[in-house]
């Protein structure tokens, strides 16, 4: 196989390969079991102000941490340099994992789904609630009390808004979308209008092709 027809190592960007949660969701796990229920709290925060708040306010380091042409011992070395001193060992550590294994680029998305396993262990997961507009207090608080009782976990509720919705309410659960909206129900009646139309059709064919008496 020549140079130009090897097939790209990395693509341009880890929010375009479908397997970057999967990845993830890999050191996530690691992450968590590496310290006991007691510290993932304290954990959890710190490595989110990390990509949240630091890393956002120094744009050369963390250009340095992402940047193919920088070694890994190089990364090693900066890391810590700059965070030797200031981050927990957990942490440091465990970004140390990252630079070993060519997975600093993808620190966003570890960084959710750390959140992400942390809730899961405890027993929550997080509802999308789609509304047509935005919803009052009152019914936030039925649609949380009616999920809590209709599922066997803690819903996290995540409220948008979306005005192509004639209305009713859109949910979503993991992979699985309970679609309660009016425009929903409005394209499930045609379909079954349309369905009747083409039975009674096929059904009125078929008299005229076989008479009673044939």
């Amino acid at each position: 196989m020549t140079q130009q027809q090897q097939p790209a190592v990395r693509i341009p960007s880890v929010m375009e390969d479908p397997s970057v949660d999967s990845i993830a969701r890999v050191y996530a796990d690691a992450l968590l079991d590496a310290v006991g229920k007691e510290q993932q709290s304290e954990l959890i925060s710190e490595l989110e102000s990390f990509v949240q708040d630091v890393l956002p306010r120094n744009a050369e380091f963390q250009r340095l941490l992402n940047s193919a042409a920088v070694s890994r011992d190089d990364k090693l070395s900066l890391i810590e340099r700059v965070l030797g001193d200031r981050g927990s060992a957990v942490l440091v550590n465990f970004l140390k994992v990252l630079a070993r294994h060519g997975r600093l680029d993808i620190l966003g998305p570890i960084c959710r789904q750390v959140g992400l396993q942390s809730e899961l262990r405890a027993g929550r997961r997080r509802v999308q609630v789609v509304s047509a507009i935005p919803a009052t207090p009152a019914l936030h608080k039925l649609v949380q009390e009616s999920l809590s009782k209709s599922l066997d976990f803690t819903p996290i509720v995540e409220w948008s808004v979306d005005e192509s919705l004639v209305g009713g309410l859109r949910i979503r659960v993991g992979d699985t979308v309970y679609d309660g909206s009016l425009r929903s129900r409005l394209r499930q009646m045609q379909q079954r209008v349309e369905q009747r139309s083409t039975h009674e059709i096929q059904s009125g064919r078929d008299r005229f092709s076989h008479p009673e008496g044939d």
